[in-house]
């Protein structure tokens, strides 16, 4: 591979600028969407970090279409157990059905990394049903008080 990450990145950004940091409503210190994740060692790290971090709630705002296998980015505000309150953005394979289904205002629980913050997240779909409804209720309950 050449150039640095950040060259890389901000080749991804001008060869898609609907994949731009600003574009996605993230700030500067988010790492960027790499053009491959499976030929990417930060992305299978991270991925492998996100498979087990912290549960969140995240409600879809948008999504991008990278490649037609299909391949997404999710735009999602999450708000995570302890109230912390950002944007993520998960970079997922979707099945066609899964694809026709997205709808902003969708809920969805999500996997972050709480010590890295780097607005990145996963679709929690291992999450068991009675975890996330828990989470729900508790993160409900701090919006009425």
């Amino acid at each position: 591979m050449f150039g640095s990450q950040k060259k890389l990145n901000d080749l991804m950004a001008q060869l898609r600028p609907d994949l731009s940091r600003e574009s996605l409503g993230v700030g500067p210190d988010f790492p960027g969407v790499a053009p491959n994740p499976f030929l990417s060692s930060d992305a299978w790290k991270r991925n492998a970090e996100l498979r087990t971090g912290a549960l969140a709630l995240g409600v879809l705002v948008d999504w991008r279409e990278v490649n037609s296998s299909p391949r997404v980015v999710l735009m999602l505000d999450v708000e995570t157990a302890d109230g912390i309150s950002f944007r993520g953005i998960a970079d997922e394979g979707l099945t066609i059905t899964e694809l026709t289904r997205l709808a902003p205002g969708q809920t969805f629980p999500v996997r972050y990394r709480p010590a890295v913050m780097d607005h990145y997240v996963a679709l929690a779909r291992d999450a068991d049903p009675v975890h996330v409804q828990q989470l729900a209720d508790e993160i409900a309950s701090r919006k009425r008080t």
